[in-house]
């Protein structure tokens, strides 16, 4: 799905053994190794640019609420979406997370679940995340009209077009040296698309993640679709469709292999003391693409990037006030149409949270557009920690 509104985008690694050092210049070794394995791929595939790009919408009010800034900070079972090596930091008991959003008035609505499983050896974190994306109740009209040329109303029908997506994650926590970590994960995706009974598609992709955790700062490394992930697209069209798609000039539509290119995903986070109640949590985040030229703060072929940044002022760990920045673009100023000049413009978001127990809710209002026309929808997400009951004695 292309993330469009009024014509704007809205947008291997090696293992390190006995790693008991690491300085900068190891971690930007690393982050150029991963780039340049990307770029050479992307030399020599042909992708299809915003494949699956409802993968990227996000997860979680928090997430939304801070414009994704989240690959390192990120320490919940959304992290089965964001960074899978943050699982980690589930070790006790299970947790679920739950989200529903609703976009363009309730046209298009996507829902989220996740579950993180912490297993026994308290090192390794099993994650489950499933998300469905769908525009419901689309009028079929390609029978309206009768072959004599007659229009009938009872023709029509509804069909449904869904993107579904099943996450399987793994992480690993492995303590490096001194009060330093260092976190493992990968994601094994499984990929359905369905447009009613017309059209479908199934793929499947890896992902594979680093999270490296100081005292109060935090590096996170994400390289999706490490394998460049596909979707084998087959169509069922009886001969009553197939003659109308001829008929009005329409081509008709045949197997085929959709390749979604490499992504990495790069953010640094910090944890500031403001007070003995107050924290202040700060994030940025770089999205480097690789399927080719885009309307990104930085873009050249292959390769764009685009930043994002995010805030988090939390009491006592538990009232929340977040917000972030994303999505810069350069476009047509509609109030200077004949110099043809141009202007930036971003996408803002704000949000709100607060935690009794084991369990928080959090809010994002975020906007989907950007501040010149914007398009504001509201996000609501659930998170619970399922404690074990005790056994009485």
């Amino acid at each position: 799905m292309i993330r469009t509104v009024e014509g704007y985008e809205y947008k291997y690694l090696n293992r390190w053994l006995m790693l008991k050092r690491m300085r900068g210049s190891t971690l930007c070794s690393i982050l150029l190794m991963i780039a340049g394995l990307l770029v050479h791929s992307s030399a020599y595939t042909q992708f299809t640019k915003y494949s699956n790009e409802f993968l990227n919408i996000g997860a979680g009010a928090r997430g939304l609420a801070m414009a994704s800034a989240q690959v390192a900070s990120v320490s919940d079972a959304t992290a089965g979406y964001w960074n899978p090596a943050a699982l980690t930091y589930i070790r006790d008991n299970p947790q679920l997370s739950l989200m529903h959003a609703e976009y363009y008035a309730g046209v298009g609505k996507y829902d989220f679940a996740s579950l993180a499983l912490p297993l026994k050896d308290n090192k390794r974190t099993l994650g489950l995340t499933l998300l469905r994306f769908a525009v419901d109740d689309i009028p079929n009209t390609i029978f309206l009209v009768q072959p004599d040329g007659t229009v009938n109303f009872d023709n029509i029908s509804t069909f449904s077009s869904a993107d579904y997506a099943f996450i399987l994650s793994l992480a690993q926590r492995e303590k490096v040296w001194g009060d330093k970590q260092i976190n493992f994960g990968v994601n094994a995706k499984i990929i359905h698309r369905q447009a009613g009974s017309f059209a479908s598609a199934w793929g499947f992709g890896f992902d594979a993640a680093t999270q490296i955790t100081g005292n109060r700062w935090k590096v996170g490394i994400v390289a999706k679709d490490i394998t460049t992930t596909f979707n084998a697209w087959s169509f069922t069209l009886d001969q009553a469709i197939r003659e109308v798609f001829y008929e009005t000039q329409n081509e008709i539509p045949g197997k085929s292999i959709e390749l979604t290119a490499p992504q990495l995903l790069v953010g640094g986070s910090y944890n500031f003391r403001v007070g003995r109640k107050l924290n202040l949590l700060a994030e940025a985040d770089l999205d480097v693409t690789f399927d080719g030229r885009r309307n990104t703060l930085i873009s050249s072929n292959p390769v764009s990037i685009d930043p994002r940044a995010g805030l988090e002022l939390s009491f006592r760990d538990v009232f929340f006030v977040r917000g972030g920045i994303n999505n810069f673009q350069q476009v047509l100023d509609d109030r200077d149409t004949l110099n043809h000049k141009k202007i930036w413009i971003y996408q803002p978001s704000v949000g709100a949270g607060f935690k009794v127990g084991d369990v928080q809710i959090d809010y994002a209002f975020v906007n989907l557009a950007n501040q010149s026309y914007p398009l504001y929808t509201h996000v609501f997400s659930l998170r619970i920690d399922l404690r074990r009951k005790e056994k009485k004695r």
